[in-house]
């Protein structure tokens, strides 16, 4: 079966990102979550990922590409991760920062070989680079984000998160893989009109 790579629900997107909440205070506590009923979010996706910001400045950034099982188990291990994101070592997110932090979640589709990388949509597809055992990935977001054209991305996709050359992209041998996100986050949550539940359909880029 292929992972999704969407959640439709607006219901089941505001309870990974109350499950995210959770367990973000339980770590910063330096307790065990406790979610009674807990999600029983199941199916079969294609990774996800969960970005952390504090006063809107990204303060952690983690997540995987293996498909999941259990989306509520996913998003609780990957949130505790992302708080110790150690590009942010020097100084991590506190539970002082609580009240400032903002949650998003991104849910991954397949990952797809691209031959023609200089033909991939900012903005809709994120990258994976794999060479000799090093990988660097961005997600779809990035390239808007940082203004960068496709060259851009793919160049520093390779120098500064796979610590190859920032050519190794053109260089056969590479492997350059595509995917999309459905992304999800607590401003929408908190923006959402009581009774609008379409507005936490968020943005997704296909």
């Amino acid at each position: 079966m292929s992972p999704k790579q969407a959640i439709e629900s607006p219901d089941v997107r505001r309870r990974l990102l109350e499950l995210a909440r959770q367990a973000a205070c339980a770590a910063l506590a330096g307790q065990a979550i406790t979610v009674s009923p807990r999600p029983a979010i199941t199916g079969s996706y294609g990774g996800m990922f969960v970005t952390l910001r504090v006063d809107g400045k990204l303060r952690g950034c983690v997540g995987a590409f293996e498909p999941l099982d259990d989306m509520a188990d996913a998003v609780e291990a990957v949130t505790r991760s992302a708080l110790s994101d150690p590009r942010f070592a020097a100084a991590p997110i506190t539970a002082n920062d609580l009240n400032r932090l903002h949650i998003e979640i991104s849910v991954l589709s397949q990952l797809q070989p691209f031959p023609n990388p200089m033909s991939l949509i900012r903005g809709v597809h994120g990258v994976v680079i794999r060479r000799a055992g090093k990988s660097g990935c961005y997600l779809p977001k990035v390239a808007i984000e940082q203004d960068w054209s496709v060259e851009e991305l793919l160049s520093n996709c390779c120098q500064t998160k796979a610590g190859l050359p920032a050519y190794a992209w053109r260089e056969p041998g590479t492997d350059v893989l595509v995917f999309t996100a459905d992304v999800f986050s607590e401003d929408l949550l908190s923006r959402a009109p009581e009774g609008r539940d379409d507005m936490l359909q968020g943005k997704r880029s296909h």
